[in-house]
């Protein structure tokens, strides 16, 4: 292949970005894929050297590969250019870091149009790479690059303010002190993004422009999402697939670590199918493949992976399971009784640190979907913090686990969170299944009264055989815990003091609703 590096390129704004192109030894014009990073292009560390429990090998990418990027060496062996471009403001790119904003959409609108009309080019771009790098596909995607011919948005958020920095309205207390040293390269000018997160505490006009617009977006798509990814990715990327307006659309949603799978083998020669159809032309298999495939976990690297129509899957059964203090149960029926459970909110006196409330399943049950919980809580002050956490018991009473975020094993079935006086839901966007904070306000609790409480978990899909349970855990803390700088959805910054109470039954029936699969021939 040939290489070119440090290709200066110049925006609207008259800011010079840099990029690398590596490109087919060949007279022939090439479709590209365009890889937008922070990470920067001439460092080919791999993510196995960084995170060496990522599952990812090291003959599945070769040394010319960045950070979360496609790898140059197999995609110029199949008549690909590839560009990596560090965008505006880091490394050694001119102009100002403006991480998500409208203006950085704009200057990747202009290298996708470079990169469509060069003289190497067939004038075909599509756009590849995992987290950031899809994140700003579905920013740049909005604005319809007429050379933009085919996206791959594989677990990237859409909603800064909802999947990063406020989850149920909860400061992320790690992840932009993390990133600094992985976007912070510069030498001109990065946004503090920490400075704008505290002085916009409710999502507002800041916050709006840095949500992607995802009904503007009608450029094919294959979007590839993950159960693992939660707290980051998870929630963005199917909102994206629900909301974009492309007619060709196709989703994948799998269990695994994310970096394991967007490089093994096997998905890549799937991300080649689908750019061969959009950039080259090729008339290949990819109009049979369904345009839903969710896998179906059992455990740890272990599913079935379904054909389905659209998602959420038609013909889901949303189904309340009631939470009885008294028996500490979950149950399809409504308790008898009202029963209330206290535990400690900060998690740090020598009282019960969580509440836990288990459903034996007696059938084997599916549960595909979003979910949510609805929990009638008191406390003795005007806010809290509530940490919701679903795990899978095996029938001898042992957790099992799953793959979490990109490296972890230790995960659970899915998370919910809710800072209290953040309760407040957009009414037009929630449904029952998946409420919708509005982030508008504060609205205070009265200290010992119950209020009703309405939380998104987010969506999962995991089988239970017979004899294993559904396990709820409430409690003021993170699920998990992991020493830094591992990087996860960390909230070190709780207002919770004293006591939380659970009320259950009669007038303050509290319940989680889940999304009960029948089999196929009865959803058809």
């Amino acid at each position: 292949m040939i290489i070119e590096r440090d290709v200066r390129v110049e925006t609207r704004y008259g800011d010079g970005v840099y990029l690398d192109v590596f490109r087919p030894d060949s007279d022939r014009p090439a479709p590209v894929l365009l890889s937008w990073m922070p990470y920067g292009k001439h460092n080919p560390l791999p993510i196995q050297r960084i995170f060496p429990d990522s599952g990812v090998r090291d003959e599945w990418t070769s040394r010319h590969t960045a950070f979360e990027c496609p790898d140059p060496v197999y995609w110029t062996r199949h008549g690909y250019a590839v560009v990596l471009v560090d965008l505006p403001g880091t490394w050694n790119s001119e102009g100002r870091a403006t991480y998500c904003s409208p203006e950085e959409a704009e200057a990747f609108y202009d290298l996708i149009e470079w990169a469509g009309t060069e003289s190497w080019s067939n004038g075909k771009v599509g756009l590849s790479g995992v987290s950031y790098l899809t994140v700003m596909q579905w920013r740049v995607a909005e604005l319809d690059p007429p050379h933009l011919a085919a996206i791959n948005p594989y677990e990237g958020w859409t909603d800064t303010y909802r999947e990063v920095v406020r989850h149920g309205g909860i400061p992320s207390s790690w992840f932009w002190p993390y990133l600094w040293d992985r976007w912070g390269a510069s030498r001109t000018e990065i946004e503090d993004l920490e400075a704008e997160t505290a002085e916009h505490p409710f999502y507002d006009d800041f916050w709006r422009s840095k949500t992607a617009l995802l009904e503007k977006i009608r450029t094919p798509a294959y979007v590839v999402a993950s159960w693992s990814d939660q707290g980051l990715h998870t929630r963005g990327t199917l909102e994206g697939y629900k909301r974009i307006s492309s007619s060709e659309k196709w989703l994948e949603v799998h269990g695994r670590k994310k970096w394991a799978y967007y490089y093994d083998p096997e998905s890549v020669e799937r991300q080649r199918t689908f750019f061969d159809r959009y950039l080259k032309g090729v008339d290949n298999d990819l109009s049979s493949w369904p345009r839903v495939r969710l896998e179906v976990r059992r455990g740890l690297d272990d599913g079935d992976v379904r054909a389905e129509s659209e998602w959420p899957v038609p013909g889901t059964d949303y189904r309340r399971l009631h939470l009885d203090a008294t028996r500490s149960t979950l149950s399809w029926e409504t308790p008898a009784e009202e029963g209330v459970v206290t535990y400690d909110g900060a998690g740090s006196g020598p009282g019960a640190h969580r509440a836990v409330f288990d459903l034996t399943f007696e059938e084997t049950t599916e549960l595909v979907g979003h979910m949510s919980a609805t929990l009638h809580m008191s406390a003795d002050t005007e806010d809290m913090d509530v940490f919701v956490s679903l795990w899978k018991i095996d029938a001898g009473g042992r957790p099992i686990t799953f793959s979490h975020y990109g490296n972890f094993e230790d995960g659970p079935v899915a998370l919910g969170w809710l800072r209290a006086s953040h309760r407040e839901l957009d009414h037009e966007r929630s449904t029952p299944h998946q409420p919708v904070l509005a982030h508008r306000r504060a609205l205070t609790l009265k200290p010992g009264e119950p209020t009703r409480l309405d939380i998104e978990v987010l969506p999962s899909a995991t089988t239970f055989a017979p004899g294993e349970r559904l396990r709820l855990v409430v409690q003021g803390t993170d699920a998990n815990h992991y020493p830094k700088p591992k990087v996860y959805a960390r909230h070190e910054e709780t207002l919770n003091e004293g006591d939380h109470v659970i009320h259950t039954g009669g007038e303050h029936d509290s319940y989680l609703l889940v999304p009960v699969l029948p089999p196929a021939p009865e959803r058809d």
